[in-house]
C-alpha cells in the first residue's frame, strides 16, 4: 500500500485527489492537504471584487466531498517539504510521510518586491478570495466618493488575463450605476504591448484588447515597472523597447489594483534540486522532479522559462485547461509507477483561457502555449462570458459531488469547437 500525499486544494490539488482516488485501488492512501476545509474558485475573484459574487457563491466545503470519496483530509498549512526524508511538515508540529508527492500548492504573492503595493500596502488585489473581498470594501468606498483608478501588473507578473478582466469588469459596473464619467482609468503593465499576456500574443489578441481599451476609454501604460504604490498615487518608469529606462510617471489613483509577481511557496523554497531560484518546482515532461522523482507537481507552482524575454521582466501564465492537463499526467504517471510501470504521460502544456469582460469576452487558444504553435487565436463575443460562468458552475458542482471528470476537456473545448486537445 502507498500514501499519496496532494498538498493544496486549489482547482489543480482538488482535481489530482479526486482523480487519484478514482484512478488508484483503494488499498492506496490519498490525503489532501489545506489550510481549511474550504475550496474557493478563484477565476470568480473579479466578479467577488465588484459584488457580482459573494464568498457562498465561489466556494465549497471540502470535509464531506472527500470523506465520501475515502480521501482523507488534512487541514493544516504546510511549514516545509522534506522530499529527502519523504516527509512533510507541518505548522502545527504534525507531519506526514509519504510514498508519492504532489505539489500544487499555488504560488506565494511577492508584493514585498514593490514598496507599497498589496491589500497591507496602498493597493488591494483580486488573487485570494480574502483579497477580493477587501478590493470590494475599497470599492464601495470609491463608488462613495469617485476617482481616478490604476489597473493592472507589475514586473515580474506572469497572471495578466485577471487585470484585463477586472478593468473591463469595474467598466461595466461603473457604466450601470452611471458612474463611468467621473472615474479615469489607467492599465498599467510590464507587457510590451497589450494583449502580449505573457504568451507573446495570441492571434489577434493585440488589436482585440487594444480596440476594446479604445472603446471604453481606458488609457495604457505598456514597459512599465512599478517604483512605488503610495496612498494617492503610482510610481512607474517606462522602458524603451531594449530595455532602457525612458520617462518616469507619476499616476493619480484613489482606488489601484496591482497584480503582483509570483514567487514559491516557502515550504519548498531554497531546497536544492527540487525548486528554481524563484522557488518554483522543477519537473520533467511527465510532470516529476529529476532530482526527488517521488515528487510530482503541477499548477501555478510549477517552473516554466517566459515564452520571451521582454524589456521589462514578464513571466508566462499557467492556465485552468493547462493546470487539469499537467493533472492528467500526474495521475496517470502515478499509477503507472504503482503498477511496476515507466510513467510516459505528458502534459499538454496548451494555453486557453476565457476572459470575461463584464457583459462579452474574449477567448484566447495557444496549442501550444510554447511558440511555434499549431493553433493560436482570439475571439470576442457574448458567448464566452456565458462559458466563464458556465465554467464557474460545473466546476463548483464537481467539487460539490466530488467527480473526477475534467472541466475544459467536457465542455470548454466543445463550446470553443475543438473537439480533443492532442498532446504538443
Amino acid at each position: 500500500m502507498s500514501h499519496i500525499v496532494v498538498v493544496g486544494a486549489g482547482i489543480g490539488g482538488t482535481a489530482a485527489a479526486f482523480e487519484l482516488r478514482s484512478e488508484l485501488p483503494k488499498a492506496h492512501r490519498v490525503t489532501l492537504v489545506s489550510p481549511d476545509e474550504t475550496f474557493r474558485f478563484v477565476p470568480s475573484n473579479p466578479w467577488v471584487a465588484v459584488g457580482w459574487r459573494d464568498r457562498s457563491a465561489v466556494t465549497e466545503t471540502l470535509g464531506p466531498q472527500l470523506e465520501r470519496k475515502g480521501i482523507e483530509l488534512v487541514a493544516g498549512r504546510v511549514a516545509r517539504v522534506v522530499p529527502e526524508q519523504n516527509r512533510v511538515m507541518l505548522e502545527d508540529g504534525r507531519t506526514l510521510d509519504y510514498d508519492y508527492l504532489v505539489l500544487a500548492t499555488g504560488p506565494e504573492l511577492a508584493f514585498d518586491e514593490v514598496p507599497g503595493l498589496g491589500p497591507d500596502g496602498h493597493s488591494v488585489s483580486i488573487c485570494t478570495l480574502e483579497h477580493a473581498e477587501r478590493a470590494f470594501e475599497a470599492y464601495r468606498r470609491l463608488v462613495d466618493d469617485p476617482g481616478p483608478v490604476v489597473i493592472g501588473a507589475v514586473q515580474g507578473a506572469s497572471c495578466f488575463g485577471p487585470a484585463y478582466e477586472f478593468a473591463l469588469i469595474l467598466d461595466t459596473d461603473l457604466r450601470r450605476r452611471k458612474l463611468r464619467h467621473k472615474v479615469p482609468i489607467t492599465f498599467v503593465t510590464s507587457e510590451p504591448y497589450i494583449g502580449h499576456l505573457g504568451l507573446g500574443g495570441v492571434g489577434d489578441s493585440k488589436g482585440l484588447l487594444e480596440r476594446e481599451f479604445r472603446q471604453h476609454d481606458i488609457k495604457w501604460i505598456t514597459n512599465a515597472k512599478v517604483d512605488a504604490v503610495e496612498p494617492d498615487r503610482v510610481r512607474v518608469t517606462v522602458h524603451d523597447d531594449g530595455g532602457k529606462p525612458m520617462e518616469a510617471k507619476s499616476i493619480e489613483h484613489r482606488f489601484a489594483m496591482l497584480l503582483p509577481a509570483f514567487r514559491g511557496v516557502a515550504a519548498v523554497r531554497g531546497i536544492e534540486g527540487l525548486v528554481n531560484p524563484r522557488g518554483f518546482v522543477i519537473v520533467d515532461a511527465q510532470q516529476r522532479n529529476p532530482r526527488f522523482p517521488n515528487v510530482y507537481a503541477a499548477g501555478v507552482g510549477v517552473a516554466i522559462p517566459p515564452v520571451e524575454e521582454t524589456p521589462v521582466a514578464t513571466g508566462a501564465p499557467k492556465t485552468g485547461y493547462m493546470i487539469e492537463s499537467m493533472v492528467a499526467a500526474v495521475v496517470r504517471n502515478i499509477a503507472a509507477e504503482l503498477e511496476g510501470e515507466e510513467p510516459t504521460a505528458t502534459a499538454t502544456w496548451n494555453a486557453i483561457c476565457l476572459a470575461d469582460m463584464g457583459d462579452t469576452g474574449i477567448a484566447f487558444v495557444a496549442l501550444p502555449q510554447m511558440p511555434p504553435r499549431n493553433v493560436t487565436w482570439a475571439k470576442k463575443g457574448k458567448w464566452v462570458h456565458l462559458a466563464k460562468i458556465a465554467f464557474e458552475k460545473y466546476f463548483l458542482h464537481k467539487v460539490r459531488h466530488a467527480t473526477s471528470e475534467t472541466v475544459y476537456e467536457r465542455y470548454i473545448l466543445k463550446a470553443l469547437g475543438i473537439e480533443r486537445l492532442g498532446s504538443t
